[in-house]
């Protein structure tokens, strides 16, 4: 069983034993971890931070996901387009 609150998705890194990791459903939520198990410990414990920062701030709290998923995937490279300024 999975027990956490909300999704989260995993991305491993280049580097053997980091990973970063974020909540597609937890809007500004995300963190680094060891390994994947040290992911979906922080995360748990994260989570429940999050959303209290948010109810200290009164900010909206999103639902929690009835069956949360864990998605483990190479991290996403982001693509960037410099665009040269003509004088």
């Amino acid at each position: 069983m999975i027990d956490l609150e909300y999704s989260l998705i995993i991305e491993a890194t280049e580097e053997p034993d980091y990973f970063g990791f974020y909540s597609p459903d937890l809007e500004g939520f995300s963190g680094i971890g060891h390994s994947i198990e040290d992911c979906i410990y922080k995360a748990k414990w994260g989570m429940k931070e999050h959303v209290n920062l948010l109810k200290e701030k009164g900010l909206p709290i999103p639902s929690r996901n009835p069956n949360p998923k864990i998605v483990i995937q190479n991290e996403e490279k982001l693509a960037f387009t410099l665009l040269e300024r003509r004088e």
